[in-house]
């Protein structure tokens, strides 16, 4: 694995010099609509905060919107700042597969769109998509899940374990889930990880709207149906807000008190309450995805799309939504745990000390 130094490192470099290709604060260079899904998970605030300063240093005027998790809100956003005249929409999607008609209206006012982080399907009209690699993410949940298996429960055999996805209407959530699955397959093939209540697959462990509280009662479901007379060792969560509510089930029955230790339960998007709760021991680890990052890369394919060049991408064969495969710029992912937290989040400027302590 990459180390956490080289990547943030390779990823400082990478914002210095695509700040170095934008004109610090040039005037009237165009005017930017963003449409981001919910100001209800902390994630979606910082990169609504982050693309909006880094585009008007750049010179951009921004329409920032969010839809709250609503699909006919965020489309009459789009179709509000189609009729304003922007020059480029970035649309981070509630749902990707909602989209046709109103990119299709875009795309006849010459309007430009990034697809910001989850991919829009079902659409010729997406230009290009600015993410993290997803399924490194995924595989990066299942290695830190085992890592902390091995850690906490070294003498259980099989390990019980079970399975959260993301929202269904986010094609994130199966890069996600397939990335782990690469990982936790073969161990469930070999016998070295079991799934007390055999639900596997996106249908079945998929969590609508990535609904914390949703995440919440199936976990009690789960342990009602499945745990009476044996232990959960580990839970795949996919995000953050889903392993809060994980959590509070878990504790709920007692785990992490008394001889009952916590099942060791994964993450996503370095939340402040989830890196409390690393630091507490009831969750074990989280994914560092660096908004500040994907802001840059952002700004640098619009820029280039308005001066009429070719933005800068380094994938060309993986996102294809159904239409067609998505020229993409995949940013690099970073396991969080109790052991790097400070070294990934502080010292790289992202949080103070203040923020988590």
């Amino acid at each position: 694995m990459i180390s956490v130094t080289r990547l943030l490192a390779t990823s400082a470099l990478a914002a210095v010099a695509l700040s170095a290709a934008l004109p610090a604060f040039a005037a009237d260079k165009g005017y930017v609509g963003i449409a981001m899904p919910t100001k209800s998970s902390a994630r979606w605030i910082a990169d609504g905060d982050n693309m909006v300063k880094k585009f008007q240093e750049a010179g951009y005027e921004t329409d920032l919107q969010y839809a709250e998790d609503d699909i006919p809100n965020q489309l009459a956003q789009i179709e509000n700042m189609i009729t304003k005249g922007v020059d480029v929409l970035v649309i981070a999607a509630i749902d990707g597969t909602t989209l046709t008609s109103a990119l299709a209206n875009a795309a006849a006012a010459d309007i430009k769109v990034v697809a910001y982080d989850r991919l829009i399907r079902d659409s010729g009209d997406v230009d290009y998509y600015a993410t993290f690699d997803n399924f490194k993410v995924g595989v990066q949940q299942a290695n830190t899940l085992v890592d902390g298996l091995k850690e906490r429960f070294p003498d259980a055999h099989p390990w019980n374990v079970e399975l959260f996805g993301g929202s269904p209407d986010d094609n994130n959530a199966y890069f996600f889930y397939n990335g782990a699955m690469s990982v936790l397959q073969p161990m469930i093939d070999a016998g070295d990880v079991a799934i007390p209540s055999g639900q596997m697959g996106m249908d079945t462990v998929g969590t609508l709207r990535w609904d914390g509280a949703v995440a919440q009662a199936r976990m009690d479901n789960l342990l009602s149906a499945n745990y009476t007379d044996q232990t959960v060792h580990g839970v795949l969560s996919p995000y953050d807000g889903l392993s809060i509510g994980i959590i509070s089930s878990l504790g709920g029955v007692g785990y992490g008190s008394g001889d009952m230790k916590m099942p060791i339960v994964t993450g996503q998007d370095a939340e402040i309450p989830s890196i409390k709760a690393i630091l507490r021991g009831d969750q074990y680890s989280t994914i560092f995805k660096d908004t500040r990052a994907l802001a840059e890369v952002t700004v640098g394919m619009v820029n280039a799309l308005i001066e009429g060049g070719e933005p800068e991408i380094n994938d060309t064969t993986t996102y294809d939504n159904g239409v067609k495969v998505v020229p993409s710029y995949l940013l690099e992912p970073v396991p969080v745990t109790e052991a790097n937290w400070e070294k990934v989040l502080i010292d790289s400027g992202y949080y103070t000390a203040d923020q988590v302590n």
